[in-house]
């Protein structure tokens, strides 16, 4: 328990980084599945940050990262985005949640890709803020 001359507890910071894919992402994938197992997992999407948008927080502090990224394949009819974490430490996971999809075919019914990826951020967000919760 601190003292009165503790500085106060500091909530490790989330920053949104969404130039490119961070290599932690990468380097936890190869070391869960392995190199060429990787590249192949969500159509690539770790190894060649070919797809946009993308939406991604880092936690210096925690070693952690959160991303939305489009996961299906480019020549799926329906596309989704996902929403993938790796946690303090090691490891990712997908987080399941509302499927955040459109479809192709139909590029301007709703919903569209702006609207797909837009709930994707906000389901992201509502994650991380449920997650700085436990942390």
């Amino acid at each position: 328990m601190g003292t009165q001359n503790d500085p106060p507890v500091v909530p490790a910071l989330w920053i949104r980084h969404d130039s490119d894919i961070l290599q932690l992402w990468w380097d936890r994938l190869c070391t869960e599945m392995g190199p060429v197992p990787a590249s192949r997992y969500a159509g690539g999407l770790f190894d060649q940050d070919r797809r946009r948008p993308i939406a991604q927080w880092y936690n210096p502090a925690l070693n952690a990262a959160l991303l939305v990224a489009i996961e299906t394949g480019p020549e799926w009819p329906v596309q989704r985005f996902a929403v993938f974490y790796a946690p303090p430490g090691r490891g990712f996971t997908k987080v399941h949640m509302n499927n955040h999809e459109w479809f192709t075919r139909t590029p301007k019914k709703s919903p569209t890709e702006e609207e797909a990826f837009a709930a994707a951020v906000r389901s992201a967000e509502e994650f991380l803020q449920v997650e700085m919760d436990f942390i």
